[in-house]
C-alpha cells in the first residue's frame, strides 16, 4: 500500500469514527426537539411548536411525526404547507395517526379541494363508533365542503384586496373600525408592536403573551395617506389598556365614543369617551343586562345610541355565541333586558359580530352555522318592516367568504364598499384586514385605424366585447364607430374580453383586450383598435346620396326623389354597377318593428328606382332597423339622421352576389330583415329562434319563422303593393315577390 492510499484509508476511518460518535448525539438531540415541540403543540401553542419541529426536520427531513404535527400547526399561519407537510407524512407512514383522514379532510378544504374533502371525512367517519359524538362534527364538515363548493362555483364580482403591510403583520389583525369621514382606521393587533411585547412566544414568563403563545390583542390607530396608504399605525393602549385582551368595535357618537372589548370577567363590553385632550378615557362596562359571566364579544349601537345589538353566550347551554338586541330605557338611561334575534338569525353554532347598514334594514354577522363554507361566514338579513321579523340569513357569497374564519364586516361611511377580517391564501399571517369593493364598469373609448396606415379612421365598424361575469355568466357590450371613428362603451371591468370587429355584416378580425379592475364609476381606458382593413366608403360613389324620412314614415320626401333620380342617372351612366338599398331608423319603437320600418324605407327607394328604370338584378334591400345609428338617438336632430337609407356599391354585374345581413353582431332583438322586389336581402347568424308576426300601420304583415338551430330563417309579407317570401340557409338567400300588377320576380345568392 503506498503512502497515498494509506492516508486515504486513515481519513476514511476517522471520518466513519467521528459519524460513529455524532450519530446518537444527533438522535438525542432530534429526540429532544421533537418532544419540546409536542410540549407546546399539546398546549395548542402552534407558534411555539413550530421552531422545533423545523429543527427536526433539518436533521430528519423524512421524521413522520414532525411533518404530521408541523403541518396541523401550519395550518394557521400557511394552508399550502400545512398541506404539503401533512400528505407527506401520511406517505412516509400511513397510520402516522389515527386521525390523519380527519386532518387531511381539514387541510384539503381549506386549500379548496373540496370533493377530496369530503372523502377523506368520509373515510375518517367509517372509523368512528355509532354512538361516538365526533360523528355530529364530520357530518357538520361534509357539508361545509358541499356548501364550500357550491359558493365557490358561482362567484361575485367582488374584488378583494388585502390593506398591505403597514397595516397587517404575521400576526392577527381583525375588527376594523373606520371614523365618519373614512379617514382614520382603528384596529386590533397581536402583532409585535403590542404592548409589552418582548420575549419570544415559548417564554412562559412573558407576561404579554396569551396561552396560546400569541401576544395579547391591543388597539391601533392608522391614519388615511390616499385611497392606497395608511401612515405607520400607533398603539392607544395608553388608556384602553387592560390585562388582556382588547379589541375594538365601533366609534359613534359622531365618533366621540367607543364601543370596544375587553376580555375582564371572561369577556364583556365596555364604552370609552374621548377626551377634551383628543385621548381616550378609560373604558367603563355596559350594565348586568348586557354583560354576564358569560362571554360578550361584539357589538353594534345605533346612530342614536338607542339599541345595541351583540353576541352573548349567556343564554345557550353550551356557551356558543348567539346575537341579542337590548334597549336603553329612557328613564334611567341603561339598557333594558336583552331580546332574541330569532331562529333566522340564530343557530346552534356560534354567531357573532353584527353590523346595521346606515338605513338599519340590513343586518350583517358573522355565523358557523347557516350555509357556512367553513369557520365563521358573513351573512346578511332584510328586516320586514310588516312582519317586524328578520329574513332568512342569506351567505354574501365567494369570494367575501372562505373555507377558513371571515369576521368583522364593516361598511364604509358612504356605504360603497367594507371592511373585514379574514384567514385567507395568500395574506401575510393568520387574520389580515381587507377591502371589499364590488367590481364596477369602466368606460372603454378611442377609435378603429385601418393598420396599414395607422391614421385613417374607419366609421360604421361594430366592436363587440365579449366576457364572462365571475360565475361564467356571458357578458357582451357593443358599439359602432360614429365618422370620426371613434366609440365609446361601459364594460364590466376586472376582466379579459375578445372583441369582435365587424363591418357590414363581415367580420374583419377578433382582438383580445384586458380591462384591469375598477372600484368606482368614474374610470375611462382609451383603447385604439388597428385593423387590417380598407374602407372603400371613400370609393363609394353613392356614399353621400342618403335620403331620409319623417318619424314613423317611409313615404318619399320631395328631397328624397330629387336625390333618387341623381343616383338612377348615376346607375344609368355606370352600368356595371350593382347597388346596396339599406334601411335605417332611429330608436322610438320596438328592434322587431323597427326592423320592418327599415326594410319599407328600403323597399321605398328600390321600387323608385325600378320605375326609373334600374334593373331589378342590380339592387338587394336590407334592413337594420335601429342596429346601426349614424349618431346617439339623444336629440331630434341626431334622430332625423339616423331616419335614413343608405346606398352602397356591390359586385359588377354578372358576378354572384353576395348575402347581406341584417342580424350580424347584433346583440338585441330577433327578427330578420325582410325582403321586397327582385334581390333578397340575406340574414346572418346568430339568431333567435321562435316565431314573430307584426302589422304596420299601412296594413302590411309581416311573418317571421327561425329554426332551432338558428340557421334557417323564412319571411312572409304582404301588402297592396304585393307579397314576397324569402327564406335564407346558412347565409345562402332564396326568395320570390310578386307585385300587385302580378308581376313576379326570383332571386338566389350564394355564399362563394
Amino acid at each position: 500500500m503506498d503512502n497515498l492510499s494509506r492516508r486515504l484509508l486513515q481519513a476514511s476511518c476517522a471520518v466513519a469514527l467521528t459519524a460513529a460518535i455524532a450519530a446518537p448525539a444527533q438522535a438525542q438531540s432530534t429526540r429532544k426537539d421533537l418532544k419540546s415541540g409536542n410540549k407546546f403543540f399539546e398546549q395548542e401553542n402552534y407558534r411555539a411548536a413550530l421552531p422545533y419541529y423545523e429543527k427536526v426536520l433539518a436533521k430528519d427531513p423524512n421524521n413522520a411525526k414532525a411533518l404530521f404535527n408541523a403541518g396541523i400547526a401550519y395550518m394557521s399561519f400557511d394552508k399550502e404547507k400545512a398541506s404539503d407537510y401533512i400528505y407527506k407524512a401520511q406517505k412516509l407512514k400511513p397510520k402516522v395517526s389515527k386521525d390523519v383522514e380527519y386532518w387531511l379532510g381539514r387541510v384539503d378544504h381549506l386549500n379548496y379541494n373540496f370533493d377530496e374533502a369530503v372523502v377523506h371525512f368520509q373515510a375518517y367517519n367509517a372509523t368512528l363508533k355509532k354512538n361516538d359524538q365526533r360523528k355530529e362534527e364530520l357530518a357538520q364538515l361534509i357539508q361545509h365542503s358541499k356548501n364550500a363548493k357550491v359558493q365557490f362555483n358561482s362567484p361575485k364580482d367582488i374584488f378583494v384586496k388585502n390593506l398591505g403591510p403597514t397595516i397587517n403583520t404575521q400576526f392577527s389583525e381583525h375588527s376594523p373600525v373606520i371614523s365618519s369621514d373614512d379617514k382614520t382606521l382603528l384596529f386590533t393587533s397581536r402583532g409585535e408592536n403590542v404592548t409589552g411585547a418582548t420575549g419570544k412566544p415559548s417564554d412562559s414568563k412573558n407576561k404579554s403573551i396569551a396561552a396560546d403563545g400569541e401576544y395579547y390583542e391591543d388597539i391601533f390607530e392608522a391614519k388615511r395617506v390616499d385611497d392606497e396608504n395608511w401612515e405607520k399605525p400607533r398603539s392607544l393602549s395608553a388608556a384602553l389598556n387592560g390585562k388582556g385582551h382588547d379589541a375594538s368595535t365601533q366609534l359613534f357618537d359622531n365618533d366621540t365614543k367607543l364601543l370596544m372589548y375587553r376580555n375582564d370577567n371572561n369577556g364583556d363590553i365596555f364604552v370609552s369617551e374621548k377626551g377634551s385632550t383628543g385621548e381616550w378615557t378609560a373604558p367603563k362596562p355596559l350594565g348586568s343586562n348586557i354583560n354576564s359571566k358569560s362571554y360578550e364579544g361584539d357589538a353594534y349601537i345605533t346612530p342614536d345610541g338607542l339599541t345595541l345589538y351583540f353576541a352573548t353566550g349567556r343564554y345557550s347551554e353550551d356557551g356558543s355565541l348567539d346575537l341579542y338586541v337590548s334597549t336603553r330605557s329612557s328613564v334611567n338611561g341603561e339598557f333594558g333586558p336583552a331580546k332574541s334575534m330569532g331562529g333566522a338569525i340564530n343557530t346552534k353554532y356560534d354567531d357573532d359580530s353584527p353590523y346595521l347598514s346606515k338605513d338599519g334594514k340590513t343586518l350583517y354577522f358573522s355565523s358557523r352555522g347557516h350555509n357556512t363554507m367553513g369557520g365563521y361566514d358573513i351573512f346578511k338579513s332584510e328586516y320586514n318592516a310588516e312582519t317586524r321579523r328578520w329574513g332568512q340569513a342569506e351567505n354574501m357569497g365567494y369570494p367575501i367568504n372562505t373555507p377558513d374564519d371571515d369576521s368583522y364586516y364593516r361598511l364604509s361611511p358612504d356605504g360603497s364598499y367594507a371592511y373585514l377580517s379574514s384567514y385567507r391564501i395568500g395574506g401575510y399571517g393568520e387574520k389580515d384586514i381587507y377591502t371589499i369593493n364590488y367590481i364596477k364598469n369602466a368606460i372603454i373609448q378611442g377609435k378603429v385605424f385601418s393598420s396599414r396606415d395607422s391614421t385613417t379612421v374607419i366609421p360604421g365598424v361594430e366592436l363587440v366585447f365579449t366576457g364572462a361575469q365571475a360565475d361564467k355568466t356571458a357578458l357582451s357590450f357593443r358599439d359602432i364607430t360614429k365618422p370620426d371613428g371613434a366609440y365609446k362603451v361601459a364594460v364590466l371591468s376586472g376582466r379579459t374580453y375578445q372583441v369582435a370587429v365587424s363591418k357590414d355584416g363581415q367580420n374583419i378580425e377578433t382582438q383580445e383586450f384586458a380591462v384591469p379592475v375598477s372600484t368606482n364609476d368614474s374610470t375611462t381606458i382609451t383603447k385604439n383598435f388597428y385593423v387590417n382593413y380598407i374602407d372603400t366608403t371613400s370609393n363609394n360613389m353613392l356614399a353621400s346620396k342618403n335620403i331620409y324620412f319623417d318619424t314613423d314614415k317611409y313615404k318619399l320626401r320631395p328631397e328624397s326623389i330629387t336625390r333618387l333620380n341623381e343616383i338612377s342617372q348615376i346607375l344609368m351612366a355606370n352600368t356595371g354597377v350593382n347597388i346596396s338599398i339599406e334601411g335605417h331608423c332611429d330608436s322610438r319603437n320596438t328592434d322587431e318593428y323597427n326592423m320592418v320600418l327599415g326594410q319599407n324605407r328600403a323597399d321605398a327607394a328600390y321600387n323608385y328606382l325600378k320605375k326609373k328604370g334600374i334593373s331589378s338584378t342590380r339592387m338587394t334591400t336590407v334592413s337594420y332597423g335601429e342596429r346601426r345609428p349614424a349618431a346617439p338617438n339623444d336629440s331630434p336632430e341626431n334622430m332625423q339622421l339616423n331616419r335614413r337609407a343608405e346606398f352602397k356599391t356591390l359586385l359588377q354585374e354578372g358576378q354572384t352576389m353576395p348575402a347581406t345581413g341584417g342580424m350580424m353582431g347584433s346583440d338585441t332583438g330577433t327578427m330578420p330583415a325582410t325582403t321586397t322586389g327582385s334581390m333578397g336581402s340575406g340574414t346572418a347568424v346568430p339568431l333567435t329562434p321562435g316565431k314573430s308576426k307584426v302589422k304596420m300601420a299601412d296594413g302590411t304583415k309581416v311573418k317571421t319563422k327561425v329554426d332551432e338551430d338558428s340557421d334557417k330563417a323564412k319571411v312572409k309579407t304582404k301588402s297592396a303593393a304585393g307579397d314576397t317570401k324569402t327564406k335564407t340557409k346558412d347565409g345562402e338567400v332564396d326568395g320570390k315577390a310578386k307585385d300587385a300588377s302580378g308581376e313576379k320576380t326570383k332571386i338566389k345568392t350564394k355564399n362563394e
